[in-house]
């Protein structure tokens, strides 16, 4: 799947709040030159990226311009398509996509194994030769299964692709959703569930991507939860609760508290933003939840 766009490709939930972040792109992206020379100066304890397609009405290019120039290191949920924009720019993909089906077709489902397993395989050597590490997968919608059937079908369908994994140093991620609101039937939808699954596979190169927003709405006690399952977790994602926008003063978590938590466990990897801008200045908003991320 390229140009990934989960509301508007698989959901259709993407509207004018993602159209409004083009406003103001055409100063923020003048120049590679002049937005490197106002780079904002960051702490940088904790590495941030953004997902792209909470600015879908960008361009690959404008993003990277406008996320280098706030001290962001990373594009999110990019594929091999893409990957060559971001070098150009000296920004990494700290969670590739491109290989999964979508959402709620995944590996819990021996329907889709066959599928899945080509399409990593294929995949994950392209990860590993443009310099990455980790590559989203996910478990698909319950449809009914038990979560000892959802682990035994995961357990079937990611075993075959771990030793490959293991070969080519990829780390397969799997995202934490939430099934209450945008997410129904959602079988991952819980960490001791991922992190469950994590220790039936056994591998180092299986983990799991804690997305904020997402746990909150299903299970709350952030802070608690990350850091006693630190160990499997590979990769953040951040947006206010409720509604998925900004980090700021209208939404109940504290994002400061959480981010030095995050420090705490020796967490080396990224954490990316990935919230629905509904300011008409998009770039501002991602501006400030980079500043107020950055403890």
């Amino acid at each position: 799947m390229t140009n990934w766009n989960r509301r508007s490709a698989l959901k259709g939930m993407v509207t004018g709040a993602v159209a409004a972040t083009t406003l103001g792109v055409s100063a923020a992206c003048a120049s590679d030159e002049t937005q490197a020379t106002h780079a904002m100066p960051l702490k940088n304890n904790i590495k941030q990226s953004v997902c792209r397609w909470c600015f879908g009405k960008m361009s690959v290019e404008e993003l990277c311009i406008a996320a280098k120039g706030m001290g962001i290191k990373g594009i999110d949920l990019v594929g091999p398509a893409d990957w060559p924009t971001l070098k150009k720019h000296g920004l990494d993909s700290p969670m590739c996509n491109g290989a999964e089906i979508n959402l709620t077709d995944g590996f819990n489902d021996p329907t889709f194994h066959a599928q899945l397993q080509k399409q990593y395989a294929e995949m994950i050597p392209k990860v590993a030769q443009a310099g990455y590490t980790n590559l989203i997968c996910f478990s698909g919608s319950r449809r009914g299964m038990s979560d000892e059937t959802g682990w035994k079908n995961c357990v079937a369908g990611l075993k075959p692709l771990m030793s490959l994994a293991e070969k080519h140093k990829v780390v397969l991620v799997m995202e934490l959703l939430n099934s209450k609101i945008d997410h129904k039937d959602y079988q991952c939808d819980r960490t001791w569930w991922g992190v469950e699954l994590a220790k039936k596979l056994g591998s180092e190169n299986f983990k799991l991507l804690y997305d904020i927003y997402h746990m909150q709405v299903n299970e709350g006690d952030v802070i608690h939860t990350l850091t006693e399952y630190h160990p499997y977790i590979a990769h953040y994602h951040t947006a206010g609760v409720p509604g998925r926008h900004e980090l700021d003063d209208t939404q109940e978590l504290n994002y400061p508290a959480i981010m030095q938590a995050i420090r705490k466990t020796g967490f080396k990897g990224f954490v990316a933003q990935e919230f629905i801008p509904r300011q008409a200045d998009g770039l501002a908003s991602l501006r400030q939840a980079v500043q107020l991320c950055d403890v």
